[in-house]
């Protein structure tokens, strides 16, 4: 497995630049962060878009690497969707756990149908070249893929079932609520059975293309950059999706700003925020799996991250970072859909495979980076503070160096 993932790499840097030696860097470009989405079980699947924070294209092409590893846990649950309109109407009366509806037949009761269950760790293989086009424009080309994982030790340390249990076990004084001790630790039970009637199932150990991203982004010349500091980037984006389950075609735009503040004793604070909004299927290659029926996924982020520089002329940099992103499923529908899973034998949580579905995603990440004229080494680790496992924790680390004179 390891093989093809460094073979998928490779032939990715062959198709797009002839690596050179190491030459230096932009040694700060704002917030020059790695690929921070999440690993979600159904946003895998498509090309959703990063933030970009930095203040102009990169001087020189780079290459990066990008390695996270999110631990995603969902039990089994059913959900109906009643075509009825009395019936939704019934239904929407009432609290979505205290909902009961008998399905007999297409006939006399006509409802959709879906089930899923997630218990995995995922890890995500992010290679990208960035091409500066001009002072202005920049290239970006991503080829990501995915390894779906049991996530024993040692490759999942922190993101493991046992690493996750003895936190809540020893760390914040109580057992996790969802039951992965009562279905098992370090397995992987990933299928998803959509209302089209169409499966979507992986196996420990299965490896997959997740496709090819092009982002172009465009850095308006301003007054604001010289007098305030004040940097605007607005961004394209196509994302070719290969996977055998949703091959298809993404589109999107994006806008940021970033904010530069130089402060005492080498020290500089950034404070950035983006929006993005991407439409997912624009264009369908085959029958794909219903991954969600909001066909548009919008996101907002902010972040603040304080910068030391060293005697060297290399910096250390901290970043706190909000991530916000739009409902999979129309809303509308969380009105009146039926769930049905094993509510009486695990504490809570049971319903989250279907009910997070219809809710926004957030998550906090704490983000480092250290910075030389020759890499960036960046770490950071996710939190979803919302509880819905999907990922519960995450980590990344990613290295960037350039490849061009």
């Amino acid at each position: 497995m390891l093989k093809k993932i460094l073979f998928t790499i490779l032939c990715f840097c062959s198709l797009t630049l002839t690596a050179q030696q190491p030459d230096s860097l932009s040694i700060k470009n704002g917030i020059d962060n790695p690929s921070i989405l999440s690993t979600h079980h159904f946003g895998i699947f498509s090309s959703r878009l990063n933030t970009n924070f930095k203040y102009a294209p990169p001087q020189k092409t780079t290459f990066a690497f990008n390695y996270t590893s999110g631990n995603n846990f969902q039990p089994f649950v059913e959900a109906y969707y009643p075509k009825n309109h009395e019936i939704r109407k019934q239904l929407s009366r009432v609290k979505w756990h205290n909902r009961r509806f008998n399905f007999i037949d297409q006939e006399t009761t006509p409802a959709d149908y879906l089930n899923i269950v997630i218990d995995a760790v995922i890890k995500e293989f992010r290679a990208t070249v960035n091409i500066p086009i001009n002072k202005q424009h920049e290239l970006g080309i991503t080829l990501r893929s995915y390894l779906i994982t049991k996530g024993k030790y040692p490759f999942s340390i922190f993101t493991s079932d046992e690493g996750i249990e003895w936190f809540h076990s020893n760390a914040v004084g109580g057992e996790d609520p969802f039951g992965r001790r009562y279905y098992g630790l370090n397995q992987v039970n990933f299928r998803y059975f959509d209302r089209n009637g169409n499966t979507l199932q992986l196996n420990n150990n299965d490896f997959f293309i997740g496709g090819l991203e092009f982002n172009h982004y465009y850095y308006p010349k301003l007054s604001l950059s010289t007098t305030q500091n004040i940097y605007l980037n607005f961004g394209t984006h196509l994302g070719l999706n290969t996977s055998k389950y949703n091959s298809s075609i993404d589109v999107g735009i994006s806008a940021n700003a970033i904010k530069k503040l130089t402060l005492k004793n080498n020290h500089e604070l950034n404070l950035a925020v983006g929006a993005n909004l991407l439409r997912k299927n624009m264009i369908n290659f085959k029958e794909v799996i219903d991954l969600g029926n909001n066909p548009y996924l919008a996101s907002l982020e902010g972040e603040i991250e304080i910068t030391k520089y060293t005697k060297k002329g290399n910096y250390n940099a901290f970043g706190i970072n909000y991530h916000i992103q739009s409902r999979y499923n129309k809303k509308a529908e969380g009105e009146y859909y039926r769930l049905i899973g094993k509510w009486q034998e695990i504490n809570g949580g049971w319903q989250n495979g279907v009910y997070t579905l219809y809710e926004p995603l957030s998550s906090w990440n704490i983000i480092y980076t250290y910075g030389t004229p020759k890499y960036l080494l960046t770490l950071f680790i996710k939190e979803d503070l919302e509880v819905n496992n999907a990922p519960d924790f995450q980590t990344g680390v990613s290295l960037k160096i350039p490849i061009s004179k």
